[in-house]
């Protein structure tokens, strides 16, 4: 089974999806890192549907790189968080892989989904 790749991006301190938030994905190797696609979250705070779409992904080290500070912008003070990177390994036949980021402004969790 082919590798698919999903995040889910939730905002635990409104205690709602992080609608509208930039993310990109690097692919990283000896050369230094490779953007393979850059995207924003969507009303539910997920990636509209497969992050890599139809292509087979090559087995490696990939990086999702999550623009938190301008999510979290309010107006009143600099955000803590800027970009958070979240690396991970993705094997090309390892089935799927969903990345969730559990954020608040002055910290965030992540962990392997299913």
């Amino acid at each position: 089974m082919a590798a698919s790749l999903t995040t889910h991006v939730l905002d635990l301190a409104a205690g709602r999806p992080a609608a509208g938030m930039a993310v990109e994905l690097y692919r990283l190797d000896g050369d230094g890192e490779t953007l393979v696609t850059r995207f924003h979250t969507n009303a539910d705070g997920r990636s509209d549907g497969p992050i890599l779409g139809d292509a087979t992904p090559r087995s490696g080290v990939y990086e999702l790189r999550f623009h938190v500070s301008d999510y979290l912008k309010t107006g009143r003070e600099t955000p803590f968080l800027g970009v958070v990177p979240v690396r991970f390994g993705l094997d090309a036949e390892g089935g799927h892989h969903h990345v969730p980021l559990l954020l608040s402004p002055y910290g965030y969790s992540t962990y392997r989904g299913s």
